[in-house]
């Protein structure tokens, strides 16, 4: 009898089983079956070798200038006057690709990522951080950065822009510069803070029209927008390992109980890290949805896609039995979150493509995972990847 912790014969080619799986595989097909077998039959079948997007990359590597930059301007909160300009910031063609060449590029050819949809730094977005002016200011020297980046190196990198929020602010005052990124600067799509405060939630549910300019602009310009918090100004909540995960929870519940995508249907919002804690409760929230008699969580899935940054292989396992595999983008937020090594596999935690290597799916479904279902949610990519000479 096969253990249940065996191979199971048919999930790979015989060839790659441990050699006790590979014994029983030939009592279970018959040697001589086997032997007679043409070599083209017995060979590996190919593995996916298209192209492998990652849809979740941030710069967190910027030019030393630039985080100057944000000093000065940070410092000069009080006494506006001495707030630099956005035209200030001096950086060199040689510095942008000093500053990628180390880290993401580097990681990109070890782990077999063809490019990364490349935005800001994430806990750097700071939208709690000034007023209107510093986050408008803010965010036009970071996407300039980024459009340098994907300017500079087009087969590596695609960009997604920073939106300048701010609390209490309606998200109207985002639509231009989202407009300037996209028809200007080539982007994608957006990132979306749903708590401008920097966890203090004072801005109302995603699902408010307060929120309804800016799902209108991006309707009208068909790029989505990752779900995705900035960094923590309240000290209850750790930023990446709680904050992070209360955005995309959060988010997910403000979907479930909302009419948002009857009034956007063709609206796409990726909630990143993996969905947040919503795979591992996804019973409570089919639950809660039939409860409160909200359409059942197949509808929202219409138009709500998590990513694969969870950083170990029963998480992502978890994640593609439970959540449509349509659903699934590839991405790891690289170089992002958590940067060690996994002593248990002596790999990064955030290399991710191993994890969906080892999953138990077909290869068909680990092609949409790795580019078919970006490529469906961010519409803009195509153009962009065919301007680059690649191909899918």
């Amino acid at each position: 009898m096969i253990a249940a912790s065996d191979p199971v014969l048919g999930a790979a080619c015989p060839c790659c089983l441990p050699r006790r799986g590979f014994m029983r595989g030939l009592a279970g097909l018959g040697a001589a079956a086997l032997a007679a077998a043409p070599a083209a039959a017995r060979a590996e079948p190919a593995r996916y070798t298209g192209l492998v997007i990652d849809c979740h990359g941030h710069y967190t590597t910027e030019p030393p200038a630039m985080l100057a930059w944000r000093k000065r301007q940070i410092d000069a909160i009080n006494d506006p006057a001495q707030s630099p300009s956005p035209s200030d910031l001096r950086v060199s063609d040689d510095e942008v690709r000093a500053s990628v060449s180390g880290r993401q590029l580097k990681l990109q050819s070890e782990r077999g990522i063809s490019l990364a949809l490349f935005s800001p730094r994430a806990g750097g977005m700071g939208h709690h951080i000034g007023n209107a002016r510093t986050s408008l200011d803010w965010s036009i020297v970071s996407n300039d950065m980024i459009h340098r980046v994907a300017s500079l190196m087009p087969q590596n990198f695609v960009g997604v822009c920073q939106l300048p929020q701010t609390p209490g602010v309606s998200p109207k005052n985002c639509t231009a510069e989202l407009e300037r990124c996209v028809k200007e600067l080539g982007f994608v799509g957006c990132n979306v803070n749903p708590d401008p405060s920097g966890g203090f939630w004072t801005d109302p549910p995603l699902s408010d029209r307060f929120w309804y300019p800016l799902w209108e602009k991006m309707v009208e310009l068909d790029v989505p927008g990752m779900v995705h918090v900035s960094a923590s100004a309240n000290r209850n909540f750790h930023a990446t390992g709680a904050h992070y995960i209360n955005g995309d929870t959060s988010a997910f519940m403000q979907f479930v109980t909302s009419d948002l995508f009857k009034d956007f249907p063709t609206l796409r919002l990726i909630i990143p890290h993996g969905g947040g804690a919503v795979p591992y409760h996804w019973g409570r929230y089919r639950g809660l949805a039939q409860d409160m008699k909200r359409p059942p969580l197949s509808e929202l899935m219409r138009n709500v896609y998590f990513d694969t940054c969870v950083y170990h292989q029963p998480g992502i396992d978890l994640l593609l039995k439970v959540v449509p595999r349509e659903n699934v983008l590839f991405a790891s937020e690289m170089v992002g979150a958590v940067n060690g090594i996994d002593p248990e596999t002596g790999h990064a935690y955030d290399d991710t493509k191993r994890y969906v290597e080892a999953a138990a799916i077909s290869e068909a479904d680990r092609a949409r995972i790795y580019a078919g279902n970006a490529l469906t949610v961010y519409p803009r990519l195509a153009a962009r990847l065919e301007a680059a000479g690649l191909k899918n």
